[in-house]
């Protein structure tokens, strides 16, 4: 059994390295011929398998150089700790095998459940504004108190993506992070370190063999696993135009649900997600509870976020006051326009701004800015 099975994941491997076959042939061809090596045991009488099959296709599939493909890939996988999840596999994500175009094999490395009960993709803009980094932080922390057995995904790129990976490590709900290229390399190398830290709770997966470059075309091919992958797809900030909204885009062909967090009618970087609400291509959101409500889950702690502050004391006046400003001013403010709004001297304000701070209340950002978390 144990030599079927690995005859089965060679063949599978190999047949991915098949030219010209996109995903969604690849599935029609193993639904046909019942599974890859018995496909390529019967090579001789390709016709009689696949009556429809062009000359090119026959040829690709009768290159044995893609069996050495293989072999080198499965040499690589094994001496990397790799684990290869086939599309036939108990290991292979359920929600991805109900989309016509999934991959065939994917790769990945970590302790991550795949098919955990609940799965959202967090996406958007790789120049992220703090609002939204504020927004993507409260969304995760939140949604981790109310169904702490949530799987996080997103793509491990700049902005958002990574943004979702750290508030994740941070709330302690495990995240993968599904990469354009193979896991000989991490792109960009700036994310090393988080991805590292994600194969403790989460870990990176992709459908590239190793040696794979991160093509700008593989980056829309891996939004459909982003997208299939997940209950549900968020989208936290974005432009007119991206990645984002194609996954965003994917999702919604898929019949899984969307959703988006608005933002200022005349900020660009919201532009994308307002479109998406105003066309009626995404859910409006503002919060965790809002997405636990929309997707009628049952949370396993229902307190709201004013319900969760009321668990801390009393906040002092001073504390409260210098609060309430901050949330009246989305974009934030510096100390000096806190004095001067609230007409009381600098270190009283800067005490209070201190014990916000502990509190988790409030946040510094880039020019001396504080801002109330979301």
């Amino acid at each position: 059994m144990a030599q079927n099975n690995n005859n089965e994941q060679l063949s599978l491997l190999a047949l991915t390295k098949v030219r010209g076959v996109n995903a969604a042939l690849l599935l029609q061809i193993l639904e046909v011929a019942g599974s890859a090596s018995q496909l390529f045991a019967n090579i001789g009488n390709i016709h009689d398998m696949l009556p429809g099959a062009s000359a090119k296709l026959i040829e690709s599939l009768s290159d044995r150089s893609i069996f050495e493909c293989a072999e080198k890939e499965l040499e690589f996988t094994t001496s990397k700790g790799i684990r290869i999840i086939s599309y036939n596999s108990d290991e292979y994500p359920y929600r991805l095998k109900e989309c016509s175009d999934a991959p065939v094999v994917m790769y990945t490395m970590g302790n991550v459940n795949l098919n955990a009960a609940h799965v959202v993709s967090v996406v958007g803009t790789r120049r992220v504004t703090e609002y939204g980094k504020d927004i993507c932080e409260a969304f995760v922390s939140d949604l981790a108190r109310l169904l702490p057995d949530t799987l996080i995904v997103s793509g491990l790129a700049y902005g958002v993506d990574v943004c979702a990976h750290r508030a994740a490590l941070k709330a302690g709900l495990p995240t993968i992070g599904v990469l354009a290229h193979g896991l000989d390399r991490i792109y960009p190398s700036a994310h090393r370190s988080v991805a590292k830290e994600m194969l403790q709770n989460g870990g990176v997966l992709t459908e590239y063999m190793s040696g794979t470059d991160p093509f700008k075309g593989n980056f829309l091919q891996r939004n459909r696993i982003v997208a299939g992958i997940a209950d549900a797809t968020v989208v936290v900030e974005s432009p007119s135009y991206g990645g984002s909204l194609v996954t965003a885009s994917l999702a919604t062909g898929y019949s899984r649900d969307c959703f988006a967090f608005p933002g200022r009618i005349n900020d660009k970087n919201s532009c994308g997600c307002n479109e998406l609400i105003a066309r009626n291509r995404a859910g409006l959101i503002t919060s965790a509870y809002d997405f636990v409500e929309a997707m009628n889950w049952t949370p396993q702690n229902n307190n709201t976020p004013d319900e969760e502050r009321e668990l801390f004391p009393l906040l002092p006046p001073m504390e409260e006051s210098v609060l309430e400003l901050l949330r009246d001013h989305s974009d934030g403010l510096q100390i000096n326009q806190i004095v001067i709004a609230l007409d009381v001297p600098v270190g009283i304000i800067m005490s209070a701004l201190f014990e916000l701070e502990m509190k988790n209340l409030v946040r510094t950002v880039a020019g001396g800015i504080y801002r109330a978390i979301v």
